[in-house]
């Protein structure tokens, strides 16, 4: 059944309802635009309902086309749109005039979560069967034990941008099996069998969204190892990525010690292990550090490496890196002297951090970065790392101050300053691929991003900008 509503709309700037969806006669029309990016079109079928697969035959300019026994008609419009459209039984919709605006109920379509970010520190799965998954070379394979009277299984996930027709299964004499290339990471997932959603019943790794329940997965990327010690009964993995958590890991046994297979971030993480409840760092990592305890951890480093300079300051004893990367400890990562100031590489996640130098107990901004966030004695230092999006706002050459600031920094009032650069103010970012919204404060004053037509209404009715970015 399908359920429209109709009430009076105040629609944000880039996804204007009545501009979208119509009625016309007795048809259902969508008007969609060629330009918009993979994002916006995720956004669409959200919104209204639209099955991924309409809006690809659509964009591919099909006449006609039928899913899920609904005919389907495309036509070309102006330059840069099409016109979708279906028909609709008006009895249904409650006598609705041509002047109205349609909202599709989602709820029918595809759960809530369908556009999740899947992001993670780390992760270990939990299958209930040991040829439920398999991951090797980045290759992933999944297994849907039974279910062999279905005669149409597929994986729907956050790899696929919830999918319900991109990734069929394959049928067996014991169920259904799908094998695809996926990198390290976090992934959730159901199984849509005959047209019914499902959670996987082999995985106990399940997180409710509101609606539901969605199944996620690990594809790995590192494994912990301890030679030995097969004496002990039970071995536990603890770290900076769990908050040294004292039960949660625990590690397998084997011929030779014991192991743990994960993901991990991108990132430094410290660790110990616990073999019956005695601390031990890694015997076979040379990798250590003491933490802001005093503690000596072992740590490995996975991904590029951030290199930190402050320059003079040669008559210091001591300099010390500290920041959001590390939870602003104040003697984890002494700096190393040379002959005209003081560095150090660190191995870091690409993203957005704040930091500070600590000059023989005196804290200190970097004097060679111009980007900053904070106020009064509590400003830090700012840099992106691995940055792939700048912010610019022109037409403000006399402002003292332009701070930008969104939903990718909890809307902080204080940051992040914007430098001016010739006849522009800029700030270089590290954003993912998603949704963001944002908004300039340009001496005290918020204000829209005057070159982007996207925004959409906020709680306050100020409106918010708003910035679809895929990498």
């Amino acid at each position: 059944m399908l359920v429209c509503l109709t009430f009076s709309v105040q629609a944000s700037g880039q996804l204007d309802p009545s501009v979208i969806c119509r009625v016309k006669g007795d048809r259902i029309v969508y008007q969609l635009d060629l330009r918009w990016t993979d994002q916006q079109k995720e956004e669409i079928s959200r919104l209204f309902g639209l099955d991924s697969m309409v809006i690809v035959k659509a964009y591919a300019a099909i006449p006609e086309f039928m899913i899920d026994s609904i005919h389907w008609q495309v036509k070309s419009e102006k330059s840069f749109t099409i016109e979708l459209s279906r028909s609709i039984d008006r009895s249904a919709i409650f006598a609705l005039g041509e002047s109205d605006v349609l909202l599709l109920d989602d709820e029918l379509f595809r759960p809530k979560s369908a556009f999740t970010s899947t992001q993670a520190t780390y992760g270990v799965n939990r299958f209930t069967g040991s040829n439920i998954f398999s991951y090797e070379k980045e290759i992933a394979c999944l297994h849907l034990p039974g279910n062999r009277k279905a005669e149409k299984v597929y994986l729907s996930g956050s790899f696929n941008s919830w999918s319900t027709s991109d990734t069929p299964m394959q049928k067996s004499d014991s169920g259904w099996t799908v094998c695809l290339k996926l990198p390290a990471g976090k992934y959730d997932y159901k199984y849509i069998v005959d047209g019914r959603w499902m959670p996987d019943p082999n995985n106990r790794n399940k997180e409710n969204r509101g609606d539901g329940q969605n199944s996620y997965l690990f594809c790995y990327n590192h494994k912990f190892e301890l030679k030995g010690y097969q004496d002990k009964r039970r071995v536990i993995l603890a770290g900076s990525f769990n908050g040294w958590d004292q039960n949660e890991l625990e590690m397998s046994s084997t011929e030779n010690g014991w192991e743990l297979p994960m993901y991990l971030k991108e990132g430094t993480h410290f660790y110990k292990f616990i073999a019956d409840r005695e601390w031990m760092t890694d015997p076979a990592n040379r990798n250590k550090r003491y933490d802001s305890d005093g503690n000596l951890n072992s740590y490995i480093e996975l991904g590029d490496t951030a290199t930190f300079r402050l320059n003079g300051y040669t008559s210091a004893r001591q300099v010390v890196l500290s920041g959001s990367f590390n939870n602003w400890s104040t003697n984890e990562l002494p700096m190393n002297k040379q002959a005209d100031g003081w560095s150090l590489d660190y191995v870091m996640a690409p993203g957005n951090y704040e930091y500070k130098f600590i000059v023989d107990g005196n804290w200190i901004p970097d004097p060679e970065n111009p980007y900053t966030t904070g106020s009064g004695d509590y400003i830090n230092s700012y840099f992106a790392f691995k940055s792939n999006y700048q912010f610019r706002l022109t037409g403000f050459a006399d402002a003292k101050e332009v701070i930008v600031t969104g939903n990718f920094n909890n809307w902080n009032e204080e940051g992040y300053r914007m430098q001016q650069v010739a006849e522009a103010w800029i700030l270089p970012i590290r954003l993912e691929q998603g949704k963001y919204i944002y908004k300039f404060i340009v001496d005290g004053k918020w204000i829209l991003d005057p070159a982007n037509k996207l925004w959409e209404e906020n709680e306050y009715g100020t409106n918010n900008s708003v910035l679809w970015f895929a990498p």
